[in-house]
């Protein structure tokens, strides 16, 4: 395969897959938790549950029987649309979506028992805002050295030259500031596995990983090289390093 196929793959993966992640074809090794597993063994039966960067809402609607309420937001109108679509097709019943900016969560304050937010951008003070106290905020993060073969390889990408443990150390002191305590932190760096090009193709297409990816004829070039050098008998070889903080209002 060459840069022509890949480029033909790049064309083509978003039509057939949309922006469905459930069709990514990935092995990870190392991976020390499940951030939707942590946030259910901490939630009653009883609870109010808000979801920050939902996305699709798939996550929040499979967890839906841990909580009393749960509510999904995102600021994309997109992500919201296919999370109601989603909801449609559900039967869950106690399960809401809503297009709202997490700069300014417009709930009662003190409304929610537990916030969880994956991957999405968050504001410390709205979320304790809207927590009640004794509440517990969870977030799951990309940190710095996340695909770091692959951003090395394209001499760009997401927070590419910046230290290790930046973004964690700026979180938690938001955190502090907004009135948080018994911050706990956890960290992991797993190696993936993508099955095929077109796997690692529609994860650069639909993520901020690699900047414009694909708009530059000389990316599929570099994408065929880093194929060839990672290439393994369990798929194409990268890295996800994440980190999760835990606090309580």
């Amino acid at each position: 395969m060459n840069e022509l196929d890949y480029r033909t793959f790049y064309d083509a993966v978003g039509k057939e897959n949309g922006w469905d992640f459930s069709k990514l074809k990935c092995v990870t090794d190392g991976v020390a938790w499940d951030f939707y597993d942590e946030v259910v063994k901490r939630c009653k039966k009883s609870d109010l549950l808000l979801d920050i960067g939902t996305g699709g809402g798939e996550a929040v609607l499979s967890i839906s029987d841990s909580a009393l309420l749960l509510l999904g937001v995102d600021n994309s109108k997109g992500m919201i649309d296919t999370a109601l679509n989603n909801l449609n097709h559900s039967d869950k019943a106690n399960v809401r979506f809503l297009h709202m900016d997490a700069e300014h969560l417009d709930f009662p304050n003190t409304f929610f028992n537990i916030v969880s937010c994956r991957h999405s951008g968050f504001n410390s003070k709205e979320v304790a805002k809207v927590l009640a106290n004794d509440g517990v905020f969870f977030t799951q993060q990309v940190a710095e050295d996340d695909k770091i073969n692959l951003k090395e390889a394209f001499g760009r990408g997401q927070a590419l030259g910046i230290e290790a443990g930046t973004l964690q150390g700026q979180y938690i002191a938001e955190l502090n500031e907004a009135g948080f305590s018994q911050i706990q932190s956890f960290e992991y760096n797993s190696t993936d596995y993508y099955e095929t090009a077109e796997d690692l193709i529609f994860l650069l297409k639909h993520t901020p990983i690699i900047p414009n990816f694909g708009q530059d004829e000389a990316d599929f070039q570099v994408l065929e090289q880093f194929i060839a050098h990672n290439q393994t008998d369990r798929g194409i070889r990268t890295n996800s390093s994440r980190f999760m903080l835990i606090a309580r209002k």
